[in-house]
């Protein structure tokens, strides 16, 4: 099966979406077909034996559409590839037609003002020429509504060709409602000033006014004009449906400094290859994803991690796209570019999920199936029932033509879709990537979060905390050593914090052998001829290895502690135990405190025993803990809680929470997880907080309520306007619509619609107040640093001094000395100038000139004199 995206052309309506659904859908080899009525798009999933593109554009066009691949139109049209290239292109598409609609819609109104005038302004008593006044001229009159009509319908034209193509096809939209309602009514002008110029020619003046007050050239071009302004209102509203995926966009600068032959060369950044070495400058975005070479910098990441304080980058360290290096100079290699580059890859994905159709949305697509075929029947049925209960053809017939243009399938279309792309969009912009609209509506359902311990609730960064040797023969350091070696094979988080203890230690660890893990239990390994069994009490109690009731006695008082006792034995005798513990992320409490206010419930899965998973599950305020779990069996424990008919959305980051993820009914992944993890999840976290898990909750909601306002509106709308039209209220309120008011309020529908939706740009997250404040670190000190600092501190006794300082020679030497003046207590602002070797410090309270001397010299430079400013 293959995958294909196509450009369509021509849609202006859900009746076209569906159209174009139900002709794809019928080709021998297609499996799924998804098409977008708000970006212009159709994705079809097809057996590549059966079928080409070819014969899927053929037959798009074959029902009165335009369709073509994206490929080269968009490259020629941007002038280069990738998703920058082809986004351009489309913003590019969609303000040409904008123009060319408001072209279209002056030049009508331009014409439209003078028919009205002729038509309207001797029935209102304004002043007209004496060859239109008077039933002697009625037939100059009527000749001169035809010519300025017939303009309007030629700029209009497309209404015309489109809605006819597609009545013939059996295929009839929006397009056909217009074209045969105004051209009906033109038809008809046209049927009256026969009738008039027969009643001139026969004497027969009451034959005359009759007709005169027939005409509908008025009505023909109104209609138009009217719906013209509707589409274009529409038009402007949608293009700020995507203002969040422009936004990412424009996060990738469009150059980059590459180094090729031994030059620097300044290249577009779509032109970066894999292995090029790209040149970083203060102040400079990073085009493509890469690891560096040589130099140092800080790297604000916020725009793609939501990390607030710039990261330090130097030899090794990897840096990701469309972030901005405020300080210092590398070079980095080029690891991932194009289309594989972190912030391509997060705009694909918005843009996919933006155009994706949601579950909500099927209901919509089967009333738009048949919408326009219901409505000109009802039209028909409307003439007839008119004819027959007495009234006059002219009478039946204004009725038909106002069921015509008032019924809109846009807002049927719209209604979803919109709410779609902004809500998508605006997750965005929070840190949250949802990679589907079914997925966003999902979401709102949720009624039981379950979070994996390591990495989510907890940093995922373990360290050990306690040491208790057994074996008398052996010091703390040396058992240490031993197991080290035992667990260096291991890539589990617990036992890289045992390696990483050790070799703080400065310790020598020797190499294992024959080493063989199993997972969520413990290791064996052969080091120095001796065999090593290394894991948690119950894998120990099946090895044989802990009948010692000293070492069961300790294993259970850390477990209680909310650690994790890791018992080590060398040949079948005990050593030692190593208790390792991971952090509480910061505001994993607050967080889980929200779930419960939100009415949630929360599971936590571990593969800890059920004495540490109790401990944790307190500290953290969990409701329900399932302990020793073991990889395999995450999914199983979330497929029993949807068992008990849950709906269970899964928070995760690693590789073993994949299974569960992709079982979850909503799998979500922590963004610094494996990109497995992120694969297999439906929601990707990009600022590993679970209060974003919250948010994206009620992101969901919002948008779900705001789909259920749109459809309201839109089928409430043509459930009220359709028999209003049809005269429903006309015997017994004397109440009818003509067919430019229906045409007005067709337009309005959609644009109402859509500017619902745009509501949801202003979705404020409420979790923010729930946040618990993080301490500030002397990094976040200097991120806040500047005039706004003094202004902070307004109001309070102030102090400042300056310092001059011997040994610094670059930016870097510049950023460490603030850095270490901002970490200072009394210390609320630093400045410091690399050229008069010199820094201003604001104090809070006084700090003696020793202080400040004996932090600088451990930062490796001299404190020359310490003057108040």
């Amino acid at each position: 099966m293959k995958t294909e995206r196509f450009n369509i052309t021509g849609m202006t309506c859900a009746a076209c979406q569906a159209n174009i659904t139900r002709t794809v859908q019928k080709l021998d080899g297609v499996s799924d077909v998804d098409v977008s009525l708000l970006a212009n798009r159709m994705t079809v999933t097809y057996d590549e034996t059966k079928l080409t593109p070819e014969n899927i554009i053929e037959a798009v066009e074959g029902v009165g559409y335009g369709a073509s691949l994206p490929g080269s139109d968009t490259e020629n049209a941007a002038g280069g590839s990738g998703f920058r290239s082809e986004w351009e292109a489309r913003q590019k598409l969609a303000d040409e037609g904008r123009e060319s609609m408001k072209r279209r819609l002056i030049s009508s109104i331009i014409l439209l003002i003078p028919l009205m005038y002729v038509a309207m302004g001797p029935m209102m008593g304004l002043p007209a020429p004496d060859f239109l006044v008077g039933m002697e001229n009625s037939l100059v009159s009527a000749l001169t509504q035809l010519l300025l009509t017939i303009p309007i319908i030629v700029i209009n034209g497309h209404f015309f060709k489109n809605g006819f193509k597609a009545l013939i096809a059996r295929a009839p939209n929006m397009d056909s409602l217009v074209a045969v309602g105004s051209g009906a009514s033109l038809v008809y002008g046209i049927f009256a000033m026969y009738r008039m110029a027969f009643g001139l020619g026969h004497g027969d003046m009451t034959l005359v006014h009759e007709y005169a007050h027939a005409l509908y050239f008025e009505s023909a071009a109104m209609i138009l004009t009217l719906v013209t302004v509707g589409k274009y209102l529409e038009a402007r509203s949608k293009s700020k449906t995507s203002d969040a995926l422009g936004k990412l966009v424009d996060l990738a600068p469009k150059t980059a400094s590459v180094i090729r032959g031994g030059e620097e060369l300044v290249i577009p950044a779509e032109q970066v290859k894999t292995g090029d070495i790209v040149v970083i400058r203060p102040g400079e975005s990073i085009p493509v994803d890469g690891v560096v070479t040589e130099g140092y910098g800080y790297v604000d990441q916020a725009a793609i991690t939501g990390e607030s304080v710039p990261v330090e980058k130097k030899t090794g360290d990897t840096v990701i796209s469309a972030t901005i290096n405020k300080n210092g100079t590398f070079r980095f290699q080029a690891s991932k570019v194009g289309e594989d580059t972190t912030l391509a890859q997060i705009i694909r994905l918005v843009d996919e999920a933006g155009n994706s159709k949601a579950p909500i949305a099927r209901l919509a697509d089967r009333v738009s199936g048949i919408f326009v075929p219901v409505v000109i029947g009802i039209a028909i049925v409307t003439v007839a029932v008119w004819l027959i209960a007495g009234q006059n053809f002219e009478f039946a017939f204004s009725n038909a033509i106002s069921v015509l243009v008032i019924s809109c399938p846009c807002a049927l279309g719209l209604a979803t879709p919109v709410a779609i792309m902004v809500g998508t969009g605006k997750a965005a912009e929070q840190g949250i990537l949802i990679k589907s609209a079914e997925s966003l509506e999902n979401l709102h359902s949720v009624d039981t979060i379950v979070l994996d311990k390591t990495g989510t609730i907890t940093s995922g960064h373990p360290s050990v905390t306690d040491i208790v040797v057994l074996d008398t023969s052996l010091t703390e350091h040396e058992f240490l050593a031993q197991a080290a070696a035992a667990e260096a094979g291991s890539e589990h988080p617990l036992a890289q914090a045992v390696v990483e203890k050790a070799r703080e230690a400065g310790l020598s660890i020797p190499r294992a052998e024959e080493f063989e893990a199993q997972a969520g239990r413990g290791i064996r390994a052969l080091v120095d001829g001796r065999r090593y069994v290394a894991g948690n009490l119950a894998f120990m109690e099946e090895s044989g290895l802990a009948e010692n009731a000293q070492a069961k006695e300790i294993a259970h008082r850390l477990a209680g502690e909310g650690k994790t006792p890791l018992l080590f034995a060398a040949d079948d005798s005990l050593l030692g135990v190593i208790a390792v513990a991971d952090t509480i992320r910061e505001d994993s409490r607050a967080a889980i405190e929200r779930f419960r206010k939100m009415g949630l419930h929360v599971v936590m899965l571990t593969g800890d025993n059920r004495m540490t998973a109790e401990a944790i599950r307190k500290e953290v305020g969990v409701e329900e803990a399932i302990a020793d779990v073991l990889p395999a069996d995450k999914e199983a424990s979330v497929r029993a809680l949807q068992e008990k008919g849950h709906k269970v959305a899964m928070v995760g980051d690693g590789v073993n929470d994949a299974p569960a993820l992709t079982r979850a009914d909503i799998g979500i992944a922590i963004g610094a997880g494996t990109d497995i993890a992120i694969e297999s999840a439906d929601v990707v976290l990009m600022k590993d907080s679970l209060f974003d898990v919250a948010t994206a909750i009620d992101l969901s909601k919002a948008v779900v309520r705001n789909i259920h306002q749109n459809l309201f509106w839109a089928f409430f709308y043509n459930v009220l306007g359709i028999p209003l039209a049809a005269g429903a209220l006309f015997p017994a309120f004397g109440i009818r619509l003509s067919p430019m008011i229906g045409s007005a309020a067709m337009s309005l529908s959609s644009v109402c619609v859509v500017l619902n939706a745009l509501r949801l740009r202003l979705f404020k997250d409420k979790n923010n107040t729930a946040r618990p404040a993080a301490p500030v670190s002397a990094a976040e000190k200097l991120q806040n640093t500047g005039a706004s600092a003094p202004e902070r501190e307004k109001g309070k006794n102030e102090m400042k001094k300056v310092l001059t300082i011997d040994g610094m020679m670059c930016a870097h030497c510049q950023m460490n000395v603030q850095k270490t003046l901002l970490a200072l207590n009394g210390v609320t602002d630093a400045a410091v100038d690399l050229e008069k070797k010199q820094a201003t410090v604001t104090l809070s309270e006084d700090v003696p000139e020793q202080v400040f001397r004996n932090a600088i010299a451990d930062a490796g430079y001299t404190l020359v004199s310490c003057e108040n400013a």
